[in-house]
């Protein structure tokens, strides 16, 4: 398939995962490293991971950078996660994303661990209900940090259908399916295939990705 066949064609040409997206494709991560890439997921909306970098680091000061640490910090007060989170943009509506999601999973799942021990179907569906979180989003929390098979679709996922051919069929769901059936079922494929779709719609390199 023409799919397969460019996936082998990047992971030659840019090689294995290095500097932020090492972090996102890593095989074992920590819970811990998995709580920040599903923080991340939410703040990396409508802006560069630079500045949701800077989010990150002001959480990591006040000691939140968790899901419980999140879920304690907005139950006492959204200011306290609103100025923190400040330079990744839209920062009220973000807030209130990400308390919102850190109750779910705190009041019902207990942890992020029993949240991914249901199935991939069951934990999108629920994802999907939040408000804020939408197909990308949601996919990109259950492949990074859940480690499900599901291929995330973005705009540079699109531009790189368009830029090959590879569809007339631009939706959110044709192209997830495409790209599933193109590919073998294999969480490493997934994310190292979207990741180097990034960098090559970036045009850049494993190493300038903040962009």
């Amino acid at each position: 398939m023409k799919i397969y066949r460019l996936y082998l064609s990047l992971s030659k040409k840019y090689g294995r995962p290095r500097d932020f997206w090492a972090k996102w494709c890593k095989r074992k991560k920590t819970w811990q490293e998995k709580e920040e890439i599903v923080i991340g997921a939410i703040l990396t909306q409508r802006t560069s991971w630079k500045n949701v970098e800077m989010a990150l680091k002001n959480l990591r000061g006040m000691k939140a950078l968790s899901i419980k640490g999140i879920y304690q910090a907005g139950r006492k007060n959204i200011k306290l996660l609103e100025n923190p989170i400040r330079p990744s943009g839209f920062y009220k509506q973000k807030a209130q994303r990400l308390f919102r999601l850190c109750k779910f999973i705190i009041e019902n799942h207990k942890s992020l661990e029993r949240f991914f021990k249901q199935s991939l179907k069951t934990c999108r569906e629920q994802l999907l209900e939040l408000p804020g979180i939408g197909p990308e989003t949601a996919d990109s929390i259950l492949l990074y940090a859940g480690y499900k098979p599901v291929f995330v679709i973005d705009e540079y996922t699109r531009r790189f259908v368009k830029k090959h051919n590879l569809s007339d069929k631009l939706s959110y769901e044709h192209l997830q399916y495409l790209f599933e059936k193109s590919l073998p079922k294999d969480v490493k494929v997934y994310q190292d295939f979207h990741a180097m779709i990034v960098l090559e719609g970036k045009g850049t390199s494993w190493d300038l990705v903040v962009g």
